[in-house]
Order: C-alpha cells, then structure tokens, then sequence
C-alpha cells in the first residue's frame, strides 16, 4: 500500500512522514531559532517543492532520502529558470531540515552534506563602458545638485577604489592619507585593507572637505561624507544618490555602486594587473572570487572576435 500524503500549504502533496517533520522543523526555527516570519515562510515554500519533487521520484520516507534526490531537486530548480540565489537558498533549506532530522533521530546521516550549491558570483558582474562611466562620473552640476561636491568625489572614490558601499559609507576622516595617496578601507568581518587612490579621486574630496571648511574642527574619527544634516550617509543613501546620477547620465540597465566596483575590477585585468594584487584591492577573502572578473574580459574579447572577425 502507498504511503499517505499529507497537503502543504501550497497545495504540494508530501508524504505524511516528512509533512510531519516539516511541522516540527517550522516550530524550531520559530522558538529556537528565532527567524522571521518570512524567511520560515520561503523555506516552509522550499521544503513543499522539495516534498513534491521526492514524492515524483518515489521516494516516500525520510530515510531513503539521498544526496542524488538533493542534487536532483537543484538541478529541476534551475530547469523551471530560477536563479542562483534563490536555488542556494533552497538548499540551505533541505540542508537545516537535514540536519534537524538527524537530531530527531529521523534519519540516520544527512544526505545533503556532500551536495554542493550553485555559486552566487558564477553569473558574470555587469559593466559599463568607458564612455558611461565617464559621463556617470561627470553627472553631478555646480547648477544643479546642493552636494555636487560631495556626489561626485564619492563617485569618484566608488570607481577609483572598488569599494562596497558599506566600506565607504563607514569611512572616517582618519581613513583617508592624502600624502600617501591610500585609503584604509574596513571589509568584511573589519578586516583592514590599504587601497591605493587615484589623484582625480584625491582632487575631488580635497574639493569637498574645503567646501565643509576643510579639517579644522574636524576629528579623526568623524564620518568622512556626510549628509545635508551631518548625519554619516548611509548604505541606502548611496543606492539613491547613484540612482540619481544614472539618470542624469542617461544609463541603461541596472546600474548600482557595486556596478563601479565591476569596473574597477575589470579594467585593472584588462590593463595587465595580477589576479592577486586585485583581489587584495577588492578584499575578497577567496581568489576565486576575483577571477570571475578575468572571466568578463574573456567574454569582451569574444565579443569583438565575434564582431570583427571574418570566421567570427
């Protein structure tokens, strides 16, 4: 006799084994883990596709759950054209449930372990040209914008350095050395990097801090851009204020502060800098990482190899 299923709240059939689990599994994540109400609620959706998807492959108990069905419930994930970050966290979904099922004894190993989940970075960044970056750069008007000043020297020091918008948000007066044309830059978990600086960059925030009655009565420690208030910018200001911008340019496609930071990346590569050098400027932890920005130049050369030549 078949086993009885039991219904999702998406209207998915799970054998009632694993329905029951799923219920189990919801309770913890709300009283021991503390997640919100809607990220229980995209993992309660993941682990109703993945019932479903077990119960088209006949498997109807826990235990005979394997890293194959895992791999296999991936794969027809990425099949109905969803993307890495929504497959990755689909796995981190089967993957707590796993490992909650092995600590309530339902099943003896977890099958997810071996199984390895799509890389968020394998998609190739987006990239401007030179010529919208340039006009990107040059949006901010003396005529029209308050803080054309500030706007565009933080543009500037987005494009010169690679920065996230979380580091230069958090950079303080102290961070930037002008005699030494660098930047001390605070990634993540706080780790500190030195990035070089280029001399427009510099140019431009000498510009800004003389609009803000340079460094006297200035400390070390203050937020180095600052809004109309005086309040240190935040990462959601910056996303506005390179909205703006790209508007004013004329710019197709989405483009955000990170989208500097691909170009920085990609035009060092393409100008004949090493891979390490770069991924110590980018303060990317895996040299894997970087390397996919070698991987964007490729798919440029390919383009004008395609365009210009005869066999292309």
């Amino acid at each position: 006799m078949p086993a009885r299923t039991a219904s999702t709240t998406n209207g998915s059939a799970l054998p009632a084994e694993m329905s029951s689990a799923v219920a189990g599994f919801l309770d913890y994540l709300q009283a021991e883990c503390g997640l919100a109400d809607n990220t229980r609620a995209a993992y309660r959706r993941d682990l109703a596709q993945f019932g479903a998807y077990l119960t088209e492959a006949g498997c109807r108990c826990l235990g005979a759950i394997t890293a194959t069905h895992v791999e296999g419930f991936l794969r027809a994930q990425h099949a109905a054209g969803k993307g890495p970050a929504s497959i990755a966290r689909s796995l981190a979904a089967v993957r707590m449930f796993c490992r909650f099922c092995v600590f309530q004894h339902l099943m003896a190993d977890d099958p997810s372990g071996p199984v390895e989940g799509p890389r968020k970075w394998s998609r190739l960044p987006e990239t401007l040209s030179h010529r919208s970056v340039e006009a990107l750069l040059e949006a901010p008007s003396a005529d029209e914008d308050l803080h054309w000043r500030r706007d565009r020297a933080i543009l500037m020091l987005l494009y010169a350095t690679g920065m996230r918008a979380s580091e230069l948000v958090g950079l303080k007066v102290g961070d930037l050395h002008f005699e030494l044309g660098v930047v001390r830059v605070f990634g993540k978990g706080r780790k500190e990097r030195i990035v070089p600086v280029a001399e427009e960059a510099l140019e431009r925030i000498a510009d800004y801090l003389r609009e803000l009655g340079g460094s006297a009565g200035r400390e070390e420690t203050d937020p180095l851009f600052v809004s109309r208030s005086g309040r240190p910018l935040r990462r959601e200001d910056l996303f506005r204020l390179v909205r703006k911008y790209v508007r004013r340019a004329a710019l197709r496609g989405r483009v955000s502060p990170h989208t500097l930071r691909h170009c920085f990346a990609t035009q060092l590569l393409a100008g004949g800098a090493d891979l390490r050098s770069v991924q110590e400027m980018l303060g990317h932890a895996d040299i894997a990482t970087t390397q996919i920005y070698t991987h964007v130049d490729v798919s440029r050369l390919k383009a004008v190899h395609k365009k210009y030549h005869p066999r292309g």
